[in-house]
């Protein structure tokens, strides 16, 4: 990163016409010439500001020193190729992580309301457990609620998440997530912003950074949103960008499904099954697991499978069905999660992993 680059991320226009300049000129040194020639009558006044501006690189560069940022611009490889195809893509983003993973998989953002239901954190769970191993990136906002889940699903999954921020590469918000945070980090994920560093989370920044998760994406999946939600607007940014969405329905009586139904009424995708996801990924979800009846079980664990459904159901129910000493139905449930027979889901629910959602 040269100083040339600096000048021209903190030059005040906008990423779609930094964008068109560094098309037009190809570097930002014959954009930063070009720009001292037209100026030669008022270049007393231009020396001014460009004092001012080398002031202000070597303030950001010494606070991406510091914080131990990185950055990548429009014209560099390792760029979001994806993000390449949108004449407003930010110019630059700072970032840390794995940011070359963006380019090596299929990207898809899951995003949802901050007051998700348990409803809405299960089929996240749910989501990221049956997209593991199929090279499949998720992208969200590493905000709280569905945002949170999805992040720390694909963590728990080993999967890859980038988490595109609404604030400064070097704040982290809400600041409940700093574990979080760092999890993705110590997991090969990335963490991005087009915000300079020490930029607070300014409500107007929420919009710009839904656009480049939407961006960032094949597809966007809405999992619960009011109608006021934020989610809304990354759904209204796929379709701008002519990306397909899908939500995930929910009952008319929850605020957390008035935006999702009102998507599907719409005309997005309803989630209705894990293979419509692959569908429109056009991958093929080859399902390996075999019935209950073929498993290596014993008699307790089969007792334990032939009451879980794709129904959640209550660990007091399990046990009064199946009158297992609460001692040992702990330990068999925890060995039936192990061999992917089963998923615990918030509230002590269970639900069988064979053709869930």
């Amino acid at each position: 990163m040269n100083d040339y680059d600096l000048w021209f991320i903190l030059l005040n226009i906008n990423n779609k016409r930094k964008i068109n300049l560094i098309k037009r000129f190809k570097s930002t040194r014959e954009i930063w010439y070009y720009t001292v020639n037209e100026c030669n009558d008022k270049q007393d006044k231009f020396n001014k500001k460009i004092k001012w501006e080398k002031d202000k690189i070597e303030f950001v560069k010494n606070l991406i020193f510091k914080n131990k940022i990185n950055i990548i611009t429009f014209m560099e490889n390792d760029y979001p190729d994806i993000l390449k195809n949108y004449d407003d893509s930010p110019f630059a983003l700072f970032y840390k992580g794995n940011l070359k993973k963006l380019n090596e998989s299929i990207n898809i953002s899951i995003v949802g309301s901050r007051a998700c239901s348990p409803y809405g954190v299960n089929v996240t769970k749910i989501i990221l457990k049956e997209l593991k191993g199929h090279n499949i990136n998720i992208i969200s906002g590493l905000a709280k609620g569905i945002d949170y889940y999805a992040h720390l699903y694909a963590v728990e999954n080993d999967m890859f998440t980038c988490g595109v921020l609404g604030c400064g590469i070097d704040v982290v918000y809400p600041k409940s997530n700093k574990k979080l945070y760092e999890s993705i980090l110590e997991k090969d994920g990335c963490i991005i912003s087009q915000f300079m560093p020490g930029t607070q989370p300014l409500s107007y920044n929420f919009p710009l950074r839904n656009r480049i998760i939407s961006g960032l994406s094949k597809i966007t999946i809405v999992v619960e949103a009011n109608l006021k939600s934020g989610s809304l607007i990354t759904a209204s940014a796929a379709l701008d960008q002519g990306k397909e969405i899908i939500a995930v329905p929910g009952s008319i009586f929850s605020k957390n499904s008035l935006g999702t139904n009102k998507l599907i009424k719409d005309g997005a995708f309803p989630l209705t099954s894990i293979d419509d996801i692959f569908d429109l990924l056009s991958i093929n979800h080859y399902d390996s697991k075999i019935s209950g009846d073929e498993r290596n079980m014993n008699n307790l664990e089969k007792k334990i499978y032939n009451v879980i459904s794709d129904v959640p159901i209550h660990m007091d129910d399990i046990i009064k069905l199946t009158n297992i000493d609460i001692s040992q139905i702990y330990e068999l449930l925890f060995e039936m999660q192990i061999k992917d027979e089963i998923m615990c889901l918030s509230g002590n629910y269970y639900v069988k992993l064979n053709n869930n959602i």
